[in-house]
């Protein structure tokens, strides 16, 4: 069973989004995804200074299995990219809420994370899905 923290925020494409207190969110794949997309061996991270929408496709993670696009879940400025990603991309399969995050984001409205899941609602979208 996936383990998903209650203190996170989610959407529905399995990125997470941890509010950092600052205006400013860190974000990645939550531990469901990464499981479904099985040993991962490339994250394109984005460029630091992009600006975001929500939606927006910002980068592709690869796995042994399939490539899959990452969407911003929130609009905002890229301010940091875990660059640690490119020389061991499997630490998302290995702490996907640690160690395994992708980007930073300077948000441009704080209120955007009240329009996202907690850990409850992510719960049963992962039970849809079977």
């Amino acid at each position: 069973m996936s383990s998903i923290p209650a203190n996170l925020r989610y959407v529905d494409s399995h990125e997470w989004i941890q509010d950092n207190g600052d205006g400013t969110v860190t974000i990645g794949i939550t531990d469901h995804a990464q499981e479904a997309l099985g040993d991962v061996v490339f994250v394109d991270l984005p460029e630091v200074g992009t600006s975001l929408a929500k939606g927006d496709e910002f980068g592709v993670i690869e796995s042994v299995k399939a490539a899959s696009d990452l969407y911003a879940p929130v609009d905002g400025e890229i301010v940091e990219v875990n660059e640690s990603l490119e020389d061991a991309p499997e630490t998302v399969n290995e702490a996907p809420y640690e160690d395994g995050w992708i980007m930073k984001v300077r948000l441009d409205d704080q209120s955007a994370l009240d329009d996202l899941l907690d850990a409850d609602a992510y719960q049963a979208v992962v039970d849809a899905e079977g």
